[in-house]
């Protein structure tokens, strides 16, 4: 949630709602979250978002354009898939068209669309965002924290892995089915990674920056319990602990620690400077375990909701 929540009248204002957006729409939303990120010094809108504004509709998932005069200057995504969980959105208005009311309209539209349960993104906790978010009166209830640590000169222990588990590289196709089940299960209790599909698996390996080298599978007889899959940022330097998932059952004798030291030589081999990661401000373990890794907190999103 990138915006402002001054109110004033806009005659010419206009927010239209799809399902799908043609490809000149998806490029000038791509355009306008450009410009955002570039003032901002973050994406306005998550890399999930930005898969969905192609490839046709997505069930659950609809986009709101606001124009002026017909020039868009803000999106919002709104995504209504989770069976538990109110929908959730993430919004952002042109830098060069903030402080006139459009991010307090498209949040207005967002509620009224949602029936007023929603769930809203603000990527970095901006003071604007966090202030819009009050306007609309939604409340903060979860802290997503990214985390970096220098890669230069790293030193970690041998991945001590336990008897009888052994550590390969994704196979696209042949590992795909086997993956999504053990992601489902081992984020049963996160909305986001937990309900990704065939489809979002193959969004992804589609990508530029997908490389199954830097996918790792722990198995043990054959049976997947537990990976790591890698992100590289060629453009920030940044090598990613994209998801590290283990199975339920096979949680708590190191296999995570072991996966997240694979992982993080692989991305230091590549002469990557610098590591980072995303996680829960609530899920005290991991962020237990990142720290004695050396990471620290570089930045926060705050996700605000309508009081249930």
């Amino acid at each position: 949630m990138s915006s402002d929540d001054a109110v004033r009248p806009f005659a010419s204002r206009a927010i239209e709602t799809y399902t799908e957006l043609t490809p000149s729409q998806a490029e000038a939303v791509l355009g306008l979250l450009a410009q955002a990120a570039q003032v901002d010094g973050q994406q306005p809108v998550s890399e999930q978002g930005r898969l969905q504004l192609r490839g046709g509709p997505r069930e659950g998932v609809s986009h709101l354009l606001l124009t002026i005069d017909g020039e868009l200057v803000g999106y919002a995504q709104l995504e209504d898939t989770d069976p538990v969980e109110a929908p959730a959105a993430e919004l952002v208005v042109h830098p060069g068209h903030r402080g006139h009311g459009h991010g307090r309209a498209i949040g207005s539209a967002l509620l009224a669309a949602s029936g007023k349960r929603l769930r809203v993104w603000a990527h970095g906790g901006h003071s604007s965002a966090r202030h819009l978010a009050q306007v609309l009166g939604l409340t903060l209830f979860r802290e997503l924290r990214q985390m970096r640590r220098p890669l230069a000169g790293l030193q970690l222990p041998e991945p001590a892995l336990s008897e009888g588990v052994t550590v390969r590289t994704f196979v696209p196709g042949k590992d795909d089915a086997a993956w999504l089940a053990v992601n489902a299960a081992a984020f049963a209790h996160h909305p986001e990674q937990g309900s990704l599909t065939q489809r979002d698996l193959d969004d992804r390996k589609a990508e530029p920056w997908f490389d199954p080298a830097g996918f790792f599978l722990a198995e043990r007889d054959g049976e997947l319990i537990g990976f790591h899959w890698t992100k590289v940022h060629p453009e920030e330097g940044l090598g990613e602990v994209y998801v590290l998932g283990v199975r339920p059952g096979e949680q708590g004798g190191g296999l995570g620690k072991a996966l997240t030291t694979i992982g993080l030589r692989h991305l230091a081999g590549l002469g990557l400077p610098t590591a980072m990661l995303y996680v829960d401000a609530d899920n005290k373990a991991a962020v237990s375990v990142y720290e004695r890794l050396g990471f620290t907190v570089h930045e926060t999103d705050l996700m605000y909701r309508t009081e249930t």
